[in-house]
Parts: C-alpha cells; structure tokens; sequence
C-alpha cells in the first residue's frame, strides 16, 4: 500500500494525489473526479504518509491502520463515516485497540474512515506486493576504454605556454641548400 504523493488539503474536501510541480505551486489532481489546480504554499497540505493516529505505546501511521482495515473487510468498502458516533469508535476500537481515546477526536475517526473508503474507490488502496530479493546478477562488467594518448607534441606544446599566453609558433629550420 502506497500513500506517496497522496496530499489533503485543509479547508478542500477529499483527497488529492500530486501530478506536477509548477513555479509557485504543485498541481494537484482529485482522486474522486480527477479535475487538477494549483495548490500553493499558502494552502495547508497534509501528506496522507506523513499522519499517524495516537496510541498510548506511541503512533500507528495511517499506512498501518488503512491496511488492517482492507484486511479485516477483505478489500471492500469500511463503514460510512456518517454512521453514528458510538459505532465508528467500536469500530476503530476493533482496528485500533490502544487508540489514545482523549487525544484522537471524534472527527479524526470519520475523517479517517472517509479517506479509506475515498482511497479504496479510487483503486489506491491495493496492498503492495511483497519485495522479492533481487538476485545478484554475476556477469562481468565491460572494461572501460582507455582515453586517448596525447601525442607528445601537444604535451609539450602545453608545458611551454603559461595560461593565457599565445601559442608559440615552431622555430623554422635554416636550409643551407637554398642559399646561394
């Protein structure tokens, strides 16, 4: 179960996978009617990976509850999060049984429930198949080429001018033959 690139975005319904990044903002896409806009820095994004709900031993991630939840329904749709009060928090209770009752609140529970059902529908809620060990691949890598040699020339040539300084030009030979 993935929940990367999962975003929800205070004062928004829903939740919003991340398409792009622009200049000023990120293009968010709709997971429930796939419509996309810009959300900016000034807007309150939540990355679904990021949440944890509130246990007395410490925080469950939101990774964790979502998948004992498609667990204990097989993969079908959790209960509404219109459902009453009393009946939502046996529920979580059931998923969740050392839930900090005093520091998750009422809403957090729906909330909760709602983003699974959303995430379920949107088909972003499949367990991820368990990471096979790769196996060692023993074949030989190929050997780099070696870089080409200066010819000794050049070499010389470099050693001779200082940086900045035009290259001198070769002294010519005096050819007595010619003179007459």
């Amino acid at each position: 179960m993935d929940l990367s690139g999962i975003i929800s975005i205070s004062g928004r319904p829903g939740l919003y996978k991340v398409v792009a990044q622009g200049k000023n903002s990120i293009i968010v896409e709709s997971l429930t009617d796939n419509k996309r806009f810009p959300a900016y820095a000034t807007d309150r994004i939540s990355a679904l990976e990021d949440i944890s709900i509130y246990t007395y031993e410490g925080d469950k991630p939101l990774k964790e509850i979502f998948s004992d939840i498609y667990t204990k329904e097989d993969g079908k749709e959790g209960p509404s999060h219109k459902e009453d009060m009393s009946v939502l928090q046996a529920y979580i209770l059931e998923i969740i049984p050392d839930y900090d009752e005093e520091r998750v609140y009422p809403s957090d529970i729906k909330k909760l429930l709602q983003w699974y059902n959303m995430l379920r529908k949107s088909g972003n809620l499949a367990p991820a198949e368990e990471e096979k060990p790769v196996e060692e691949e023993k074949e030989e890598k190929p050997k780099k080429k070696a870089a080409p040699k200066k010819k000794p020339s050049e070499a010389s040539d470099k050693k001779d001018n200082k940086p900045g300084e035009k290259k001198k030009p070769a002294a010519k030979k005096k050819d007595s033959s010619t003179k007459k």
